[in-house]
């Protein structure tokens, strides 16, 4: 199938531009591919929800089996808890005010389980103080820092003594380890399969050391999309503790994904539609696709795909509002014209947007799915 029998858009001249196109059957498909790698064990899955931030997708997910999930903000957890998942994931540490936040959120779902993250000793005390004092216990993960650098304690004599800390403390539950492998992205399959390896073989002798200490560790949330399938298949044998995966880009997909990870199968499940706006030269045009509408922070050469004409053509500038693309197809075009393009990173492009415009049938169906959690406040 070719790129134009599937994102364009019969009933476009409807669309105010730029626009965020879901197309849910793509995203249930690769829901479904998600299952295969997981063989079909839905309890080893705990997708994040930071791609999509909408409560219709983990609603998807659930009718497809799929129980526990990962988020990164308070709302996202809240937005999860009201599409009624039995099990979130706060995968930060509850700092300042958020632990009250948390405290907030078990009050209100008592019907879905809670936990969070925790690194430090003083947030730990700081949660502790928050749920003792209502009477109540929230389940904690060690962080762990396997080599990102971005968050999570270094293994060794110190994170022990903090996983007994949260064993003996009132207030709090040991629920297990927290690895996130962000820095493990290599598009080469050897080159990714071996870093993999390189991380996480010391995290077999830090679960021991665990474990000598006297505390159990049943159970390993790990990983993100591009080592998706290296945990999916066997990284149970590494600890042999319980593995959770925890993909979030594989249900929407993106052109960077799709340029280095191809051998994981997924497909695109959201574009963007533009306008030309104006042709201010012979050899370029310009977009209503600004950095306020697909993220920004890659090179601007990584920021959108485009489809079609403009498939060639250089991206040569962008602010808030604009897109300037160089090409020698100017005739080609007409102001008002629309074009298509993948984001290069869908997870930030999606909070730039209000809404996803669903694609049924290859027309703009009319329904819109808030994307709820670009608002970070709770709404208790």
């Amino acid at each position: 199938m070719s790129d134009k029998e599937w994102y364009s858009v019969s009933n476009a001249e409807q669309v105010a531009s730029p626009a965020l196109l879901l197309w849910p059957e793509r995203a249930e498909k690769n829901i479904q591919r998600m299952l295969e790698w997981i063989g079909g064990d839905v309890s080893r899955l705990r997708p994040h929800v930071k791609t999509h931030k909408m409560g219709e997708v983990v609603k998807m997910q659930m009718a497809a089996g799929i129980t526990k999930f990962k988020c990164a903000t308070i709302a996202e957890a809240e937005m999860t808890a009201q599409a009624g998942a039995p099990d979130v994931l706060i995968a930060y540490q509850p700092v300042g005010p958020n632990a009250q936040r948390v405290a907030a959120l078990v009050e209100k779902f008592p019907q879905t389980k809670f936990a969070a993250l925790v690194d430090d000793e003083g947030v730990l005390d700081a949660v502790a103080k928050v749920f003792s004092g209502l009477g109540k216990s929230l389940t904690l993960f060690l962080d762990v820092d396997c080599g990102m650098h971005r968050t999570g304690i270094e293994m060794g004599d110190a994170a022990v003594d903090l996983c007994r800390k949260v064993v003996d403390t009132e207030g709090v539950e040991f629920g297990g380890l927290h690895v996130y492998d962000g820095h493990i992205h290599d598009p080469d399959q050897e080159a990714r399969n071996a870093h993999f390896e390189k991380s996480y073989q010391p995290l077999a002798d830090f679960v021991d050391q665990i474990r000598a200490a006297g505390v159990e560790v049943s159970l390993i949330v790990a990983g993100g999309s591009p080592t998706f399938a290296l945990h999916a298949s066997d990284a149970e044998k590494v600890t042999g503790a319980r593995w959770e995966c925890s993909p979030g880009t594989t249900v929407f997909w993106d052109a960077g994904y799709g340029t280095n990870f191809p051998d994981l199968g997924f497909e695109p499940a959201v574009v963007l539609l533009m306008r030309v706006i104006s042709k201010p030269g012979s050899d370029f045009v310009c977009l209503d696709l600004g950095n306020k509408a697909v993220a920004p922070e890659n090179p601007l050469d990584k920021r959108v795909k485009l489809f079609g004409p403009l498939a060639d053509g250089e991206l040569i500038g962008q602010s808030e509002e604009h897109l300037v693309v160089k090409t020698d197809k100017v005739n080609d075009f007409a102001v008002g014209d629309v074009v298509y393009g993948l984001p290069w990173h869908i997870c930030p492009t999606v909070a730039l947007h209000m809404e996803a415009v669903l694609i049924r049938d290859g027309k703009a169906s009319g329904e819109r799915w808030h994307v709820k959690c670009r608002d970070r406040r709770l709404t208790i």
